[in-house]
């Protein structure tokens, strides 16, 4: 007989033969603690409601990242019961596995100790809506995790390299180095000229080695999986938009996971002041 059924019969007894609670149980053989114990489910309709929102959102964001969120909004969780709550609707984000490979750098690796130190810029390529290819030039600050800039357009040469980097110097001050690859705009005259007059240091990849340069591919990765898989780009003018509201995102909501699940807008502003990049 089940503890429901029991309760059940309990109230039966009381109300047909008029007997006392403590009786009924005792012909029930049933604890009275027992009886009047009332299980207190913890409604989690509200909390499960809000991690499949961020979910579906924002596609690309694990348990981690969610539960960051969630704290934000003052929900005082802890991270297991997080992801509980995650694997059991089923919004676990699966990635393909890749073989780890061993190697060990040719130079000690510098860690960057402030803001504007050392930038890393590359570019990401992607299609509009009716197949025609444009290009996008990224631009992060190594130390604080920050997108600079991301300059849209179809055909970009170095020259307009320059005028963005120019741009982005007014707003910013000018970097010590900036990390590229040996892309022809990156080895142009033009971008030679401007950082021998501005003092910029252009610290080049090895040939066939996009290790030298991790933070950019690190920041493209997730700028192709959070927004350029996410949206169709109807014009560049579209994309420009579209990109943009990106970056502000990614600067000033997305927790980075290297920057103890800060925003890049936060650990600037903790480390050295407001910063000028979110208009």
């Amino acid at each position: 007989m089940t503890l429901a059924r029991k309760h059940e019969l309990v109230d039966e007894l009381v109300a047909t033969y008029r007997v006392s609670i403590r009786d009924a149980c005792k012909v029930l053989l049933l604890n009275r603690a027992t009886y009047y114990y009332r299980p207190h489910h913890d409604d989690q309709t509200v909390l499960r409601m809000k991690i499949r929102d961020y979910a579906t959102a924002r596609v690309t964001y694990g348990y981690r990242r969610i539960h960051v969120l969630l704290q934000r909004e003052g929900f005082h969780i802890n991270r297991k019961r997080v992801y509980r709550l995650y694997c059991q609707d089923n919004l676990n984000v699966r990635h393909t596995a890749r073989r780890k490979q061993v190697a060990r750098p040719r130079i000690a690796v510098v860690k960057e100790s402030r803001a504007n130190e050392v930038w890393a810029m590359d570019f990401v390529s992607d299609q509009l809506f009716n197949g025609k290819w444009f290009r996008t030039l990224t631009v992060v600050d190594v130390f604080t995790r920050e997108c600079l800039l991301t300059h849209v357009g179809q055909s970009i040469k170095g020259a307009d390299v320059v005028y963005a980097l120019e741009q982005m110097c007014l707003q910013r001050g000018t970097p010590e180095a900036i990390r590229v690859d040996n892309g022809p705009e990156f080895v142009s005259k033009e971008l030679d000229l401007w950082a021998y007059r501005c003092g910029v240091k252009l610290s080049f990849s090895r040939p066939g080695k996009p290790t030298d340069n991790p933070h950019i591919e690190s920041f493209n990765g997730s700028f192709r999986e959070e927004c350029l898989q996410t949206h169709w780009f109807l014009s560049l003018e579209d994309a420009r938009m579209k990109i943009e509201s990106w970056r502000k995102d990614y600067n000033e909501f997305r927790p980075h996971s290297s920057l103890g699940y800060k925003t890049p807008a936060e650990f600037a502003s903790m480390a050295f002041g407001p910063t000028s990049l979110s208009g």
